[in-house]
């Protein structure tokens, strides 16, 4: 009789998470996600009684849960944040800012200010969780959420497209740099997720059209859609995926 092979576990049980932007919207779901299949979970966002309440959320589902505030384009303070705290075996990176608009009427600020969130930011957040682990001789799974956008264009997201774009680019660079430590760096692309931050898109009648009639599976997505995947990529079921992007956007860049 042949041996049959183990399903490797999706239990986080014992692992170290860091969830940004985890008051809200996708970045509240993979913090509930991770928390739910085991992990100590860190969150944080740039509001600390927000973080605070959230954390008071957490224990009383009999969570593990911690706060650690911080504004993520304050690279100084959230890199010494993360040292201390740390290290962290698993990382999702949802803190992001979008400021759309015609790209013939994109102004510097807007341009600096998006770029600082979603590239800089996130770039100089992965450097931190991964240099942590190294220093301890440890293994991790490390995600940025970044976007269907970071593989398409968009209709007045030139600016954002290319923050995300940006963001695929390190990942699979830093992904080869830290593969030989046993570390896994990869995005997860959602597609246009109904949360708080998305409802001025939502409330456009002629922008819901150009979004369903782009999704193959005939819906816009939701906080949900994202939970599962997340868990995947922390988990060890996902051990042999580095450098890559999971979509979650309904079929949207399939054609």
């Amino acid at each position: 009789m042949p041996t049959l092979p183990k399903t490797p576990s999706f239990r986080l049980d014992g692992k170290r998470a860091l969830v940004t932007g985890a008051t809200s919207g996708i970045g509240l779901g993979c913090a509930v996600a991770l928390a739910e299949a085991g992990a100590d979970v860190w969150l944080t966002a740039r509001n600390a009684a927000r973080v605070d309440e959230t954390v008071a959320h957490f224990e009383e589902r009999g969570w593990k849960a911690a706060a650690l505030p911080f504004d993520i384009g304050d690279i100084e303070r959230m890199s010494a944040a993360v040292e201390a705290a740390g290290p962290f075996d698993i990382l999702v990176n949802s803190a992001g800012l979008a400021r759309h608009g015609p790209a013939a009427e994109t102004a510097a600020s807007d341009f600096d200010a998006v770029l600082d969130v979603n590239l800089k930011g996130a770039y100089f957040l992965v450097q931190a969780v991964a240099k942590g682990l190294i220093a301890a001789g440890r293994t991790g799974s490390l995600m940025t959420i970044s976007s269907q956008m970071g593989h398409v264009g968009g209709i007045d997201r030139a600016v954002y497209c290319a923050s995300k774009h940006a963001v695929e680019g390190f990942t699979k660079s830093m992904a080869i740099e830290f593969g030989p430590h046993g570390i896994r760096v990869n995005t997860v692309g959602p597609t246009f997720i109904r949360t708080p931050l998305t409802e001025k898109t939502f409330d456009n009648p002629e922008r819901v059209r150009w979004i369903e009639d782009k999704i193959k599976l005939g819906r816009v997505g939701e906080v949900e859609d994202i939970m599962g995947a997340v868990v995947f990529l922390a988990s060890d079921a996902s051990a042999m995926i580095t450098g890559t992007a999971l979509l979650v956007d309904g079929g949207w860049t399939a054609g």
